[in-house]
C-alpha cells in the first residue's frame, strides 16, 4: 500500500497536476448523456484553460479537446467463462474492470497532486488509501447501496468529499462528514439570456425520475403545450410511455447540443422540472436561470435551494395539477431576475473557484 502523500511544498499558485475519473459507461462530449457528463466536461476545459495539467480518464469517444486516457476495456472473455450462470451483467463487469485497472495504475505511481472521483462507481472510493495524492470525491447523487458500502472499507488519510447541494450533504451526513458544498456550473457565456415567449421546455434524460410524463400531463392541464429536448436511454420507456402522449402541441425534439439546447430553453416561457425523485442538484435549472427562463417544478431534493420566489414556482411532490398552477405562474415571473440568479448562485467561474480552492487545501493537508 503507498504511502499517502497529504501535503506539498510547491507554491501555492503553481498549476496543479489533477487527474478527473470520469464516466466509463458514456464519453464525456456532446451531446451529453447527463448532467454528470456536462458537468465533467466544463470543469476538466475551465481547470485546463487556467493552467492546470488535467488529464481525464474516460469512456471512449470522448471530446478529443480533453487530455482523455480511455478507460481500460474489458477483455474478450473466453466461452468457458461466459456459460458460468453467476457471470453478473457485462456492464457492470466491464465497469469494474476499467475502475480497477485505473485505481491499480494510479497506485502504481502516476505523478498528480489530486486525483478528482467525477464518477459514480464504488472503486476510487474503496481504493482510495493506496493512493499517494489526495482523492477528492464528488457526491453527485443520494446514497446508494455500492458508494455507501465502499466507505465501510477504511478509505485511507486523504479520502474527501464534497456535495453538489446543501440537500445532497445533508443526505450523505450520516456516512460521510461533508463540509463543503460546490454547487454545480453553467458557463454563463453559452447559456445566455433568451427572448421567452415560446412553449414552456422540459430537457433531460427521458427516463421516469426525471418526470417528463409528469411534465407534459401538467402542461396539457395549463394549456401551454411543451417542448421536450433530451437522450433516451431506455428506448422502451419512451416508446411505450412518453410517446403516446406527444401531438397536439406536444413535441419531443431530440437529443441536442448545448448550443441548439441553450437557444430552446432561452426561446422558452417557462422550463418545467418537475423530479420524481429526490434531485441531487439539478443541472437544468441552472441552465434555465441563465437563459433567463424561470422554473416550474416539484419541490424535491435541491430545487428549493435553487430557486427564489422571483425565479421559480414549486409544487409539492407528485403533483400535476399544482404544476400545472406553477407553470401558470412562473410564466410571469421576471426573465432578468432569473438571470441575475444564475448570476450570483451557479456560474461556472464559482464552481471553478470552489474547486481550485479545495485542491489546494487537500494538496497542503489543511
Amino acid at each position: 500500500m503507498a504511502t499517502p502523500r497529504c501535503a506539498d511544498e510547491r507554491p501555492s499558485t503553481a498549476p496543479l497536476r489533477i487527474a478527473v475519473i470520469a464516466s466509463a459507461r458514456y464519453p464525456i462530449r456532446q451531446p451529453f448523456a447527463g448532467g454528470l457528463e456536462a458537468h465533467t466536461w466544463q470543469l476538466a476545459h475551465r481547470l485546463g484553460a487556467r493552467g492546470h495539467r488535467v488529464h481525464v480518464y474516460a469512456g471512449a469517444d470522448s471530446d478529443p479537446g480533453l487530455d482523455v486516457r480511455v478507460l481500460r476495456a474489458l477483455p474478450a472473455l473466453s466461452r468457458a467463462a461466459r456459460q458460468d450462470v453467476s457471470m453478473p451483467a457485462e456492464y457492470f463487469l466491464a465497469e469494474h474492470h476499467a475502475y480497477l485497472s485505473l485505481m491499480l495504475s494510479l497506485a502504481a505511481g502516476q505523478d498528480y497532486d489530486v486525483v478528482h472521483n467525477n464518477s459514480l462507481h464504488y472503486l476510487p472510493i474503496a481504493m482510495a488509501s493506496s493512493l499517494t495524492a489526495p482523492l477528492l470525491t464528488t457526491l453527485h447523487t443520494p446514497p446508494t447501496p455500492w458508494l455507501e458500502s465502499a466507505l465501510g472499507i477504511e478509505p485511507g488519510t486523504c479520502a474527501h468529499f464534497a456535495a453538489v447541494s446543501q440537500h445532497t450533504a445533508d443526505e450523505w451526513r450520516g456516512s460521510v462528514p461533508v463540509s463543503t458544498v460546490i454547487r454545480n456550473g453553467v458557463d454563463l457565456d453559452r447559456w445566455r439570456p433568451g427572448p421567452g415567449g415560446g412553449p414552456p421546455v422540459w430537457s433531460g434524460r427521458v427516463v421516469p425520475e426525471k418526470g417528463p410524463e409528469e411534465a407534459i400531463r401538467a402542461a396539457r392541464l395549463a394549456g401551454t403545450g411543451l417542448r421536450l429536448a433530451g437522450p433516451c436511454p431506455d428506448p422502451t420507456y419512451f416508446r411505450e410511455r412518453v410517446r403516446p402522449l406527444l401531438g397536439d402541441g406536444v413535441d419531443y425534439v431530440g437529443h441536442l447540443d448545448h448550443a441548439a439546447l441553450a437557444d430552446l430553453v432561452g426561446s422558452a416561457t417557462v422550463a418545467v422540472v418537475p423530479p420524481c425523485w429526490d434531485e441531487p442538484y439539478g443541472l437544468v435549472v441552472a441552465e434555465a436561470l441563465a437563459c433567463g427562463t424561470p422554473v416550474a417544478g416539484f419541490a424535491r431534493g435541491a430545487l428549493p435551494e435553487l430557486l427564489d420566489d422571483a425565479t421559480g414556482a414549486l409544487a409539492a411532490p407528485g403533483d400535476v395539477p399544482g404544476l400545472a398552477g406553477a407553470i401558470r405562474t412562473a410564466s410571469g415571473l421576471d426573465r432578468v431576475a432569473a438571470r441575475r440568479r444564475a448570476e450570483a448562485t451557479c456560474s461556472v467561474e464559482a464552481m471553478v473557484d470552489g474547486y481550485e480552492r479545495l485542491y489546494r487545501e487537500l494538496v497542503r493537508g489543511d
